[in-house]
């Protein structure tokens, strides 16, 4: 299974627009310039975002972005959803029912093995992403990635961009 880097991109930025002050938002020019990514292409997560009540745009002259709802409850497995979609990595194709030893549809009414054991994959994965949140990033960022230098260049940062 291969992740899309716009995976990645959109947990970072829905981390940056989880600390955006009440009332504010973030354009998304801005939210391009933080991370340097392709400004047409965030444009394009964040419409994936939005779509999936992720984050909330505003247009206008003091428009941007910002989280549509609490930090705590976006999870790892929303943004992933919303950018990559929710089709399961896996697909069964019932490989069994076909060649000159095929199983007889009767016969295939359970999952096989390989099929189960794929699925099972999937539904922990689900379930991992599912109980990390945004918050729990800012958190951890926060407290492990952030020194005080750093922590001072972010908010000054933040207090420039924000709308």
């Amino acid at each position: 299974m291969k992740i899309g880097e716009g995976v990645e991109w959109a947990v970072h930025l829905c981390g940056v627009l989880g600390v955006v002050p009440d009332g504010h938002t973030l354009p998304a020019a801005r939210l391009a310039e933080f991370h340097e990514l392709p400004p047409d292409y965030l444009a394009k997560h964040l419409q994936a975002l939005s779509r999936a009540g992720i984050v909330k745009a505003n247009r206008g002259v003091n428009g941007g972005y910002r989280l549509a709802k609490a930090a705590a409850n976006i999870t790892l497995l929303d943004i992933t959803l919303a950018i990559e979609g929710s089709e399961p990595a896996f697909r069964c194709t019932e490989i069994r029912q076909q060649g000159p030893c095929a199983a007889a549809p009767a016969a295939c009414k359970h999952h096989c093995l390989i099929a189960k054991a794929f699925l099972d994959a999937e539904t922990q994965w689900r379930r991992s992403l599912a109980s990390v949140t945004v918050a729990d990033i800012i958190t951890t960022a926060t407290s492990e990635s952030f020194d005080r230098e750093r922590r001072r260049t972010f908010q000054s940062w933040m207090n420039g961009a924000v709308k």
